[in-house]
């Protein structure tokens, strides 16, 4: 175990991106506070969180023993989860071609994963009306990208070959592949793996917290016209300084 001086400060919201960092945290056996950022409220637009995440985007976090015993800040998911393990020397390996691989299917989840995901959730399950091309564009290319990991898992327990940040990034989109419109049982390698993962007590200690925050939430339409709102105040020239 990595201890610091004091624990790490994770800017948290319970959703995939979210989820990487804290099972990650766990894994590694590092303390943290959790400071829950709470996305359907505008938290990650306040200017205190946005010096640490400039690109208003959870999770975030700071870590107080960084390198030379200084406060490091860090924002996106990736970069933490590439700062942590280096930093705890665990699921980032440090020769330069088994780091390769796992770089590799850690950036094919944050290019492709993630992304056609999210898109898929948010047709499926958020725009209302629904639009038939949405749905089947973003479904068709999560169904593709399950083809992918499933393929790449046929003939090994992780996607790097060892279990490594690559999988913890992952893990957490499968997750919800029902409102991504897949069945999992299609798919019958990465099922493997996700129960594989799923059974980790460090992956389960990192889902544990968070379900409840969202349903006390407003309906999606009306969160969807919060951001709306607050993207306009954020950028219309009327909220700007028109001092010279």
């Amino acid at each position: 175990m990595v201890s610091a001086t004091k624990p790490i400060e994770l800017y948290f919201w319970p959703t995939p991106n979210g989820r990487k960092i804290s099972i990650m945290l766990e894994e590694c056996g590092l303390s943290y506070d959790v400071k829950p950022i709470n996305i359907w409220a505008g938290d990650q637009f306040a200017p205190d969180f946005l010096k640490i995440s400039p690109n208003n985007r959870m999770p975030a976090i700071i870590d107080p023993d960084g390198p030379g015993g200084k406060p490091l800040s860090i924002f996106e998911s990736g970069a933490i989860l590439q700062y942590l393990g280096r930093k705890t020397r665990r699921f980032y390996p440090t020769g330069e071609r088994a780091r390769v691989k796992v770089d590799q299917w850690l950036f094919w989840q944050m290019a492709h994963l993630g992304p056609m995901a999210g898109q898929a959730h948010h047709f499926r399950v958020y725009k209302k009306p629904k639009i038939k091309y949405g749905v089947e564009r973003y479904t068709r290319e999560v169904s593709r990208l399950y083809r992918v990991m499933d393929t790449q898992l046929a003939s090994q327990n992780f996607l790097a070959g060892r279990y490594s940040i690559a999988d913890i990034a992952c893990w957490p989109w499968i997750a919800s592949w029902e409102n991504q419109g897949q069945v999992l049982e299609d798919y019958p390698h990465l099922k493997e793996w996700f129960d594989r993962l799923s059974s980790r007590p460090a992956v389960q200690r990192g889902i544990a917290f968070g379900h409840d925050w969202t349903r006390t939430a407003k309906t999606a339409s009306d969160r969807k016209q919060e951001w709306r709102i607050m993207f306009e105040q954020k950028h219309s020239p009327s909220t700007k300084s028109d001092k010279k």
